[in-house]
């Protein structure tokens, strides 16, 4: 199969079932389009259509489905079909192309997943739509769900944790998020990779909020960023990049980064630091590739066990390190904005499940922490079960726990002071959101 709406379809479909994620699901589709139509100018073109399709309908998918539902009789049972209209709501309330030539290849790519008996229902809905576009927007307004565009039990809560700024998050949310650099500084400056960046005609600003970042005004592919394969250069939102300068590594440190997967935090420490006895931990053996990858990338090196943290009995030499970077399982409801399958693949009940694995690392991870030692808890979430009311319950269930955070409120021109740690928020930050909570384990109990 080579059409992109029907395979866009398959996607969405998938992500709905809870069978994948985008990152696993899209090169998946793409090698679906063929050899032939990858290497053609057409090829390009449709790769980057499927692209559009998918991130942009799973990032709508909770207005489009009440439009969806208020447009059909009786609800789609076939969940490719039910897939393939909001791919086909999704270009008529938000691309470029023409209505009529999105409803004409959405009708089509029925035919291509086999579903030709339900031609008709696809194109009276799709034009039904068009014709009552203002009616239906009028008619859902006043539904959170549509207003935000987040599932509803997400949307409620944001707006609990955050009150009045939980507008901006939406709205950063569904916005498409931009491309971000972090510069090794350790070969080259900011300013002299910004002017290799002008050179080669790839516009960017320095980050408000990181000494390494780059905002790029346009994504770019990686292969046009001037000494990527060299490593003087990796992909990173600025938000990430704070990790590694809050863990403060210093030279001849003995460091722990867990769940260390894809490596950005764990290449920056490195960066930082090259004289750093570092290991990096992570559960699956496919991610870890990943961090391997990267490490050579920047010509550098570190130790890799592929493990779970919340055991560390089953891997932990019993030598304590002087500093653990824990950016934990979480929601990742921070970044919905760079992976929007968010929103179709999170449930309500995930929230307290990921919270008690959280505690459970946490405390395991401590017991691997040196006396005086740092811990720099992370998550890309913003919902303070995950973050600021799991830190508050530790520090106040662990007697030589100490939150060090507030000491760096004077420093940092970013974040909010929490009951314990500092959260930054999309659309109130320029960053993704993000949580950072540092832990000293006082020498004495």
């Amino acid at each position: 199969m080579n059409d992109p709406r029907a395979l866009a379809a398959r996607v969405i479909a998938r992500l709905q079932d809870d069978r994948g994620s985008l990152q696993r699901l899209l090169p998946w589709a793409e090698k679906q389009l063929g050899d032939d139509e990858i290497s053609s100018a057409t090829g390009g073109k449709n790769r980057a259509l499927l692209r559009e399709l998918c991130y942009g309908t799973a990032r709508f998918a909770p207005r489009l489905e009440l439009i969806l539902a208020k447009l059909s009789r009786k609800p789609v049972k076939d969940d490719e079909l039910a897939a393939l209209m909001l791919v086909g709501l999704y270009q008529l309330e938000y691309t470029r192309i023409p209505d009529h030539a999105a409803i004409a290849a959405t009708v089509e790519a029925a035919r291509a997943l086999k579903l030709g008996h339900a031609t008709g229902v696809v194109n009276g809905v799709l034009r039904n739509a068009l014709r009552n576009k203002e009616a239906l927007t009028r008619k859902l307004s006043g539904n959170p769900q549509f207003s935000s565009a987040h599932p509803a039990w997400l949307q409620q809560a944001i707006k609990d944790a955050w009150g009045s700024e939980a507008r901006t998050i939406f709205t950063a949310n569904n916005e498409n998020p931009p491309m971000t650099l972090r510069v090794n500084t350790s070969r080259i400056s900011r300013d002299d990779y910004l002017e290799q960046l002008q050179d080669a005609g790839i516009p960017g600003e320095a980050c408000e909020l990181s000494a390494a970042g780059i905002v790029l005004q346009n994504a770019v592919a990686v292969a046009r960023l001037p000494g990527f394969e060299d490593g003087h250069v990796s992909v990173q939102d600025q938000s990430a990049q704070l990790a590694a300068p809050l863990l403060d590594p210093q030279p001849g440190d003995k460091i722990l980064d867990a769940c260390a997967a894809p490596g950005g935090k764990t290449c920056h420490l490195l960066e930082l630091q090259p004289d750093l006895n570092l290991t990096a931990l992570d559960i699956e053996e496919e991610r870890l590739d990943r961090v391997i990858e990267n490490l050579e990338r920047i010509g550098a090196g570190a130790e890799l066990i592929c493990a779970d943290a919340a055991e560390p009995e089953h891997w932990w030499d019993g030598e304590q390190y002087d500093r653990i970077l824990l950016d934990a399982p979480c929601s990742a409801t921070g970044v919905i904005r760079r992976h929007p399958d968010i929103k179709l693949l999170r449930r309500p009940t995930d929230i307290p499940e990921l919270a008690e694995l959280q505690g459970r690392i946490l405390r395991a991870m401590w017991r691997l922490l040196k006396p005086g030692g740092t811990l720099l808890y992370a998550t890309c979430s913003i919902l303070p079960e995950e973050n600021s009311a799991q830190v508050a319950r530790f520090v106040a269930e662990t007697g030589d726990a100490r939150d060090n955070t507030p000491e760096l409120f004077n420093d940092l021109p970013w974040g909010l002071p929490q009951e314990a740690g500092i959260q930054l928020l999309p659309g109130i930050h320029t960053g993704d959101g993000f949580y950072y909570a540092k832990l000293e384990k006082t020498r004495e109990a």
